[in-house]
Order: C-alpha cells, then sequence, then structure tokens
C-alpha cells in the first residue's frame, strides 16, 4: 500500500466517505480513530464511499493513544494550519502515514507539540479562509505523494 491515511475523531460522515473512496482509489490504508461524530453504519458515509466502502482497506482504533502506540516508529506527517512546513516538503515514502484532525478543530495542542518537527500545512493564499476542507486536504497530500513515488 502506498499510503496511510488516518483520521483522528472525524466528524462529518459525508468527508469520511469520500475519503475512505480515495483510500481505495490510490490503493491507500484508512486509518480511524475513535470518538467519530457519526456511526460508520450512516448511509452518508456509504453514499459518499458509494458502492466501494465494502472494498476498503479500513482500520479502526479506539483512541488516539491506541492508534500511536500500535504504530510507534514509523514514519508520520501531521497535517494543519499551524504548519510552518508545505506539504510538498514533506519527505514522502512508501507507507508512510499522513494524519488529519477532526473538522471543527483540526489536530489537538498535544499532538502538535509533540510532533512539530513533522507538522506540515496546505498553503492558502486568501486570509477569508481557515483551511480546506479535509476531504480535499487529504486529496492534496497524498496525489502529491503519489507524485514523488
Amino acid at each position: 500500500m502506498p499510503f496511510n491515511i488516518v483520521l483522528i475523531e472525524p466528524e462529518i460522515p459525508n468527508n469520511t466517505g469520500n475519503i475512505g473512496r480515495l483510500s481505495l482509489g490510490t490503493r491507500s490504508t484508512l486509518h480511524l480513530v475513535k470518538p467519530f461524530g457519526f456511526e460508520l453504519s450512516d448511509k452518508r458515509v456509504k453514499r459518499a464511499g458509494l458502492d466501494y466502502w465494502q472494498h476498503l482497506n479500513v482500520l479502526i482504533y479506539e483512541n488516539a493513544d491506541d492508534f500511536f502506540s500500535q504504530h510507534k516508529g514509523k514514519q508520520m506527517a501531521f497535517l494543519s494550519s499551524h504548519g510552518k512546513k508545505n506539504h510538498w516538503d514533506i519527505p514522502f515514502k512508501d507507507d508512510m502515514f499522513f494524519i488529519f484532525g477532526k473538522e471543527s478543530v483540526g489536530l489537538s495542542k498535544s499532538i502538535l507539540e509533540k510532533n512539530k518537527e513533522q507538522l506540515y500545512k496546505i498553503p492558502l493564499y486568501s486570509k477569508h479562509i481557515r483551511s480546506l476542507n479535509i476531504a480535499n486536504a487529504v486529496s492534496i497530500v497524498v496525489y502529491e505523494g503519489l507524485k514523488h513515488l
């Protein structure tokens, strides 16, 4: 699998469904970290992923500590509007983990503090928005990574 897409506490089912579809289309693994703002059985998750969801390689974790303890030592890039380096500067490698926070507030302060050196942003060229939609952000990072591989 080229990449691992990690959603920590996703809140919007349509976004998760779209990211699931992207994961399948790029042969990436989707990691979902609880708590979720919806049920995985939500029809909006399935609708956004159409009939592809059953083919998706998805792993579920009870919380962020569970995820990080299972993947200690793996190469990770953390995406946040608080990053200082741009996403195209990520040292992309096969099987890398891209970590995204929840839609409303992003990654927690503790995750940001612990991972300052691996923190990246997608540059925005307007002062009128705080961030991109998470499904769009994941797409940008994954396809930039595929270009580098």
